[in-house]
């Protein structure tokens, strides 16, 4: 993507939406955010495409998404690279390897002021990533699905929802900012789910919620799907 690109979405949506963005897979998964490859001059000129968003106010978080290769063995690679890290930005790591459940790695982050990234993971080995844990002064959910593997393709019932119901209510006295985003995306089911989730922890407005029922009826028209009240 190109800084007109970023033009473009800033000047298409309305005042108020916001942008969270995740890095490249270049500087997080072929250089594995090693200084030495080069991995930091990528994410600067990175930041130079996202200086648009920045501009209107609309960049919320960056990402970085650590590959599931990406051990706590590279932990010197990790390291120095949020070390330089410019303020003046929000920032989130998402792990994804069972060996990143330390506290060394939380103390890392809370060093930098950096969200680790809560994760509905249904693998046992990591279901360390779904804990509440706090890291920053915001914070950061992504709810990928379980369909074995193709965890996008995937629709949470109410009950599989409930219990980040009550982590929601833990993490928010504790940040300024909560963001939660549906990553279920396969037939418009992120949007089904991201609006319900929405009712459940608060109020939905006429206009959500006919696009929540637009969304159902669009669905059910491709596949079978259970009732909501299951």
């Amino acid at each position: 993507m190109s800084k007109g690109t970023f033009i473009g979405l800033s000047r298409a949506t309305p005042e108020g939406f916001e942008f969270s963005v995740k890095v490249p897979e270049t500087i997080t998964h072929e250089k594995k955010l090693s200084i030495q490859q080069g991995a930091f001059a990528d994410f600067e000129k990175y930041l130079e495409f996202l200086e648009p968003i920045k501009t209107y106010n609309k960049l919320g978080v960056i990402l970085f998404q650590l590959p599931p290769y990406f051990t706590v063995s590279d932990f010197s690679k990790i390291e120095p690279f949020l070390d330089k890290l410019p303020k003046g930005y929000e920032y989130a790591v998402e792990f994804r390897h069972p060996s990143w459940d330390t506290e060394g790695a939380l103390e890392l982050l809370q060093q930098h002021n950096i969200a680790s990234v809560l994760t509905d993971s249904p693998e046992p080995e990591l279901q360390f990533l779904s804990n509440p844990v706090v890291t920053a002064d915001h914070s950061f959910i992504r709810l990928h699905g379980r369909n074995p593997g193709f965890w996008y393709n995937y629709l949470y019932s109410r009950q599989e929802l409930e219990p980040w119901v009550e982590k929601v209510n833990e993490i928010k006295p504790k940040v300024k900012n909560l963001r939660i985003y549906f990553n279920n995306h396969y037939a418009g089911k992120a949007v089904i789910n991201a609006l319900q989730f929405k009712e459940m922890t608060g109020k939905l407005t006429e206009e959500e919620r006919k696009a929540l029922e637009h969304a159902e009826k669009y669905l059910k028209g491709k596949h079978k799907i259970d009732e909501w009240t299951e």
